[in-house]
């Protein structure tokens, strides 16, 4: 799984890429944004959190960001080709406050809904609506189990690994994951733990679990607020 997780890693560093021309200013909790581009609704293995709230204007991110994550969904297409993303929250077209978020304010910020399977081992899309603020209020046991789903471990780090690659492929980096500290061990325990095992994930209990999502700040130098 590693070999073709690199090898298709390896093949976007030789895409020629133009950065795009949005600038960020200040850091993820105190910042803005000029020129974000707006995710796509979907793609061959992702879709939305939601295509209202993606309407109003809350998935919006740096276009190096986006160029990024499809990347990163492009690899996975290759690797593993039966599972499904759920992208979330992201920030808003010029960023600033994101409430009720402390942070996605400059573009940089993204969270991702965890990759889930089905009582007969099918992935399936995390069921996010109103009813569950959009998948936010989803409660997951610490043995990752939520009603008859059960986190895909094994997809979530794997995600996290081409996401990585995708963007070092890019020349950008990653700063940290945020993701309950009580259930990073299952994380550590899969075949891409070691690939991504130098990244900076959070050790303390943030002020909301994530444990229905993780959350990704990627490193690109910004300009002054």
């Amino acid at each position: 799984m590693l070999a073709r997780i690199y090898a298709a890693a390896t093949l976007l560093a030789f895409v020629p890429f133009v950065y795009a021309d949005s600038t960020c200013f200040g850091i993820t909790s105190k910042g803005r944004i000029e020129a974000a581009c707006k995710l796509p609704a979907s793609g061959e293995n992702f879709v939305t959190y939601s295509s209202m709230l993606r309407t109003v204007g809350r998935t919006y991110v740096h276009c190096t960001v986006q160029k990024v994550m499809l990347d990163a969904y492009a690899i996975l297409e290759q690797t593993r080709p039966d599972s499904v993303y759920v992208y979330a929250e992201t920030g808003k077209k010029n960023g600033g406050p994101f409430k009720p978020h402390k942070t996605h304010q400059n573009g940089l910020s993204v969270d991702f809904m965890v990759p889930v399977v089905d009582e007969s081992g099918v992935s399936v899309p995390l069921p996010t609506s109103v009813f569950n603020k959009f998948g936010y209020d989803i409660e997951f046991s610490k043995q990752g189990k939520f009603d008859d789903l059960s986190i895909d471990y094994e997809a979530m780090a794997d995600h996290i690994a081409a996401l990585k690659q995708a963007a070092a492929a890019n020349g950008i980096g990653i700063w940290r994951v945020i993701f309950d500290p009580q259930m990073q061990p299952d994380l550590h325990a899969t075949r891409s733990w070691e690939a991504i095992s130098d990244l900076e994930f959070s050790k303390k209990q943030s002020w909301v679990r994530h444990d229905e999502h993780y959350h990704v700040d990627f490193l690109i130098p910004c300009e002054a607020l």
